[in-house]
């Protein structure tokens, strides 16, 4: 759920600002508002923040070797052999990055040239200077056949050679009427090769040395954070307004920001002690109020997820992280639809478990162990074991699966393939009917309004094309699906209700209005519902893909292992395209999967993820190094 937050507005002596600052981040509960300020002080801290993300992204494009990749602040080599990065180590490898980048440039600029040149061959280019003394002019050219052909008897000219772009010649004493002479490089051909191999050679050095400096990671990440602090203090501390007339002596500062109702004692606390005003009350209507959220263990495993996307709920909004879960698992189970690979990662949950349970196990960890068992469990229900053909699984496998949805079932006839694939469709689109639902269900309980009677039009209209699609597409000569005349009457009549009640806001009348200015979208609204229902689809086709995929990779190693010399090669095959397969369905979950919760769910909700985290002004540094 979201939690209640307050707003809170404290006044302090300008004179004990920064005092006060310290004393507030200390607290680490007061979320302070955003305001766009600047100063002399900011700035530079800005900009020494710039330097240090810059050196960050140049030392992690190197490999630190492990025995010089040691904690920051530990005594070693990497200190005494170079006083001058350990004093400032970020300055050092910002510069050999900066160095590298153009000595790379350098070698690009060098490899043009010579591409540019090397058809004139290895030419000494002092020696037309030298020429040109002893009154001997050449002037080169590289002329278009055609202006080659073209030229007179009087025009005296040394042939040097010919490809397809022309013909290399030297004009002996004038220049060619009409023709541009070749700019010859500065460099013979050898000379370019050997400033060339110069400048890797530097490369390489520069290179050895960021490596070496790559120990210093810790150090610089550690100025980061530290500068991260000091920007946000200076941007605090800039960010304080000073209220005007008073003398400078009883001159005061406020600042405002926002604090979860439970933890406002805490704050009225650090009000007495340190001889501060508090004003608090209830957001305004166009306050950007942060969003912390405050679940129970179970929700709280989509953490990881939803702060890999870096979406949250609108203070407003409502929280379906729960929901977001429930339905994710199932996603990720029917996407991935394989228990060789539901093992897999079940088995990879199962070491990550075991490395941290004595610190604690990650809450990645913990989803990783969950979604590995829905995908097992959809693998064994489909008995599909590693894109394995059913005729070649154990009887075991084959009998404990689900003959609805079983491969079994589908590879026995037909008949049984069509009613499979039926009943995976019907199984998508009653997937998609019971999540939309529930998702106008939370707005009714959100808006307490006769806006609740436009979301029960919804999902009316959610259930009269649910039958709707189920008749057009889902329907087969195995099975037909009958209902279809009462889904018209079920989808006019939330329609209905939608137009008149969608969007209520305290007049009936009004919503009418808003209805019949908005008819076209009211109309399409018809149109989305079906599109909605029809995304979920995917959740099959996305799979079936997979499986697919899998059993190409089984087809082709398949022959390789009945023979001793192609054995390793079968494996090889077999591990490489299993592996590229967890990885594309990987791509396909966060792509599909993620997308049917932030996407066609969230807009059933009236969910639009246009919060902000909730992130106090607080001491972070001590736990984002080790956690870094």
């Amino acid at each position: 759920m979201i939690v209640p937050m307050k707003k809170a507005s404290l006044v302090v002596m300008d004179r004990d600002r920064e005092p006060s600052l310290e004393k507030l981040r200390e607290l680490g509960v007061l979320h302070l508002q955003r305001k766009s300020v600047s100063s002399a002080v900011l700035s530079g801290l800005l900009e020494k923040r710039a330097k240090t993300e810059a050196a960050l992204a140049v030392v992690r494009s190197v490999e630190a070797p492990k025995k010089t990749a040691r904690a920051a602040g530990t005594t070693g080599t990497a200190g005494t052999e170079n006083p001058e990065a350990a004093a400032n180590p970020a300055a050092k490898i910002l510069e050999l990055g900066e160095e590298r980048k153009r000595l790379q440039d350098e070698l690009a600029s060098l490899a043009r040239e010579r591409s540019r040149v090397e058809n004139w061959g290895d030419f000494d280019p002092e020696a037309f200077a030298e020429f040109a003394a002893k009154g001997i002019v050449l002037v080169p050219y590289l002329l278009p056949r055609k202006s080659y052909e073209a030229l007179g008897n009087d025009t005296r000219i040394i042939v040097l050679g010919e490809d397809k772009i022309g013909v290399y010649v030297l004009s002996a004493g004038k220049e060619i009427p009409g023709e541009t002479p070749f700019a010859l490089s500065e460099y013979s051909l050898s000379g370019i090769d050997t400033r060339a191999e110069e400048t890797r050679k530097r490369i390489a050095a520069v290179e050895e040395q960021l490596v070496f400096l790559a120990a210093f990671r810790p150090a610089v990440e550690a100025e980061k954070l530290s500068l991260d602090e000091q920007i946000e203090f200076e941007t605090a501390r800039a960010g304080m307004d000073v209220l005007d007339g008073a003398p400078a002596e009883h001159a005061v500062s406020w600042l405002s920001g926002f604090i979860p109702a439970e933890d406002l004692g805490v704050l009225k606390r650090g009000a007495a002690e340190n001889g501060w005003a508090l004003i608090a009350d209830d957001p305004g209507p166009d306050d950007e109020v942060p969003t912390k959220l405050k679940n129970n263990r179970f929700a709280n495993l989509i953490g990881p997820l939803t702060g890999f996307l870096e979406v949250v709920p609108g203070y407003h909004e409502v929280d379906i992280s729960g929901w977001f879960l429930f339905f994710f698992v199932i996603f990720f189970g029917m996407i991935f639809g394989d228990a060789g690979y539901g093992a897999l990662l079940l088995l990879s949950g199962a070491a990550a478990l075991a490395a941290t349970v004595k610190k604690g196990v990650p809450p990645v960890v913990k989803l990783l162990l969950l979604l590995g068992f829905s995908n097992f469990v959809w693998g064994v229900l489909t008995c599909s074991w590693f894109g394995i053909e059913v005729k070649y699984l154990p009887g075991v496998l084959q009998n404990v699966s689900l003959p609805l949805i079983s491969n079994v079932t589908s590879n026995a006839s037909e008949y049984g393939k069509k009613i499979v694939q039926q009943n995976l469709m019907i199984f998508c689109f009653s997937l998609a009917l019971l999540q939309l639902s529930i998702g106008h269900i939370l707005a009714i309980f959100h808006n307490k309004s006769l806006k609740a009677l436009g979301d029960l039009g919804n999902i009316a209209m959610l259930t009269g094309m649910y039958f709707i699609i189920l008749n057009l597409i889902a329907s087969n000569e195995a099975r037909q699906i009958p209902l279809f005349p009462p889904a018209v009457y079920i989808l006019a009549g939330g329609f209905f209700l939608n137009f008149v009640f969608g969007n209520y806001s305290g007049s009936i009348g009004r919503s009418i209005t808003e209805s019949l200015k908005n008819i076209i979208s009211v109309i399409l609204g018809i149109a989305n519902v079906f599109s909605d229902i029809m995304s979920y689809i995917r959740l099959w086709a996305v799979g079936l893909a997979g499986a697919a995929i899998a059993d190409t990779v089984d087809k082709m190693a398949g022959p390789m292992l009945g023979h001793f010399l192609f054995f390793v090669f079968g494996i090889l095959l077999l591990v490489f395209g299993h592996g590229l397969n967890l990885v594309l369905n990987m791509l396909s979950v966060l792509v599909h999967g993620v997308r049917l919760n932030t996407l066609e769910f969230s807009g059933h909700v009236g969910l639009t993820w246009a919060g902000s985290a909730y992130k106090p002004f607080s001491k972070r540094i001590k736990n984002e190094a080790q956690s870094a």
